[in-house]
């Protein structure tokens, strides 16, 4: 059987805490073995088109999107999601377009989330899966939470490297078998394996070094 490693959860330059480039990013799948890269910017899905744009059958159209009270993943996206929407409101964006639905680091107080339980029980039944090794914890607290929520909830673990730079690509991945669309990525989550483990604290440094360059009028080579 066919199977693919895949990054689930990688930045481009579009977002505002990185500067890796698409091109760049897929040499480094080339070397890492990584078949199959998902790009979720923060709140555009202009990141993943540009580098589907290279190389089409392997990018998933995927985006990072602020809701009021934390972070939802979407993926095989058509239309963008915009920022700022309750996070109902947003589900059911992504669910009129067919699109894979994925809650990123929910239990990750340190990046803003403020989800109440109240709120994920009700979102439970129209995930696809949850996010159980975010590599850019700061402790494995909120994975073991997130672990615990998709357990319970009977939905597949994810996991994602989270990446804002090079050195962070690959580093939490899933191994499952081949897809070519949101359906068939549904059934393959069934026979997916997480593999991978948490960054070292000191990557953080680079999103806050990517926020400053641009700030200073950094722009795209």
């Amino acid at each position: 059987m066919t199977t693919y490693t895949v990054e689930l959860h990688c930045h481009t330059y579009h977002s505002s805490d990185s500067l890796m480039l698409p091109e760049q990013i897929l040499k480094i799948c080339d070397r890492r073995g990584i078949e199959r890269i998902a790009i979720t910017d923060h709140n555009t899905i202009a990141g993943a088109l540009e580098t589907a744009a290279l190389v089409p059958e392997r990018v998933i159209i995927g985006e990072e999107i602020l809701t009021t009270e934390g972070e939802i993943l979407g993926y095989f996206i058509e239309e963008e999601v915009p920022e700022g929407l309750p996070p109902v409101e947003v589900v059911r964006r992504l669910k009129d377009q067919g699109a894979v639905i994925s809650i990123s680091h929910p239990f990750d107080l340190t990046r803003g989330c403020r989800w109440s339980m109240e709120t994920l029980e009700a979102l439970l039944p129209d995930l696809d899966m949850i996010e159980v090794l975010n590599a850019r914890t700061w402790t494995n607290r909120p994975n073991l939470q997130a672990t615990v929520l998709a357990e319970r909830a009977g939905l597949p673990g994810a996991a994602g490297s989270d990446a804002h730079a090079p050195v962070e690509v690959g580093r939490a991945t899933v191994v499952m078998p081949a897809f070519s669309d949101a359906e068939t990525f549904r059934n393959a989550l069934q026979g997916a394996r997480i593999r991978g483990r948490r960054s070292i604290p000191l990557v953080h440094l680079t999103s806050r070094y990517a926020a400053w360059r641009k700030a200073r009028g950094w722009k795209r080579p």
